[in-house]
Formats: structure tokens, C-alpha cells, sequence
């Protein structure tokens, strides 16, 4: 009869312990999920005020402002803008030249 209730008690003992561990371990696992979620709230507010300044950025009249300030760029007028011709076949590709002088047919 010792030997049983000495069993019991062991058992006892150890299920006590084993209780005490999940119980821990449910606690640390519960603030860990509870810190993941608090660091994902504030990453996405994070990433909406990046996505604000991005379209911020990215407006028409600003990039206008910087193509004229920075880059020295100006809006195209006709009075501007350069045409370039071909004139009497001068400047044509090399592979246009042999197919046109009868080089391609056999």
C-alpha cells in the first residue's frame, strides 16, 4: 500500500509540475503574440504614411517643378522641336542599304 501511495504521489508531483510548465508557457507565448501584433499595427500605420508621402512625392506638379529646376527641362514647342528626315536614302541603316541595292535576292 506505501508503494502505491508512494506511486500516486510521484504522479501527482509530476502532473503538478507538467501543469505549472504549460501554464508558463501558454503566458509567454500569449505576451509574444500580444508584442507581434502591437509591431504589426505599427508597421502597417508605417507603411500608409509611406504610401501618402510616396503619392505626395510623385505629383504631376512636382516632378514639373524638379524636370525644370534640376534638370533644366523645358515643356516641347514646335518652335523647339528638331525633326530629323532621311533625305536620298544618306543615313539609312547598313541592313536597309543592301536590300534596297539588290544585295538580299538571290
Amino acid at each position: 500500500m506505501t508503494r502505491l501511495n508512494l506511486v500516486l504521489l510521484l504522479g501527482l508531483l509530476l502532473s503538478a509540475l507538467y501543469l505549472v510548465n504549460v501554464q508558463y508557457e501558454s503566458r509567454r507565448l500569449y505576451s509574444e503574440l500580444d508584442r507581434a501584433q502591437s509591431q504589426a499595427h505599427r508597421l502597417e500605420a508605417e507603411n500608409e504614411r509611406l504610401e501618402v508621402e510616396k503619392r505626395a512625392q510623385a505629383t504631376s506638379a512636382r516632378v514639373e517643378e524638379l524636370a525644370k529646376s534640376k534638370l533644366q527641362m523645358r515643356a516641347a514647342t514646335p518652335a523647339v522641336t528638331t525633326y530629323v528626315s532621311y533625305v536620298n536614302g544618306a543615313d539609312v541603316p547598313a541592313a536597309s542599304a543592301a536590300s534596297a541595292a539588290g544585295g538580299g535576292q538571290p
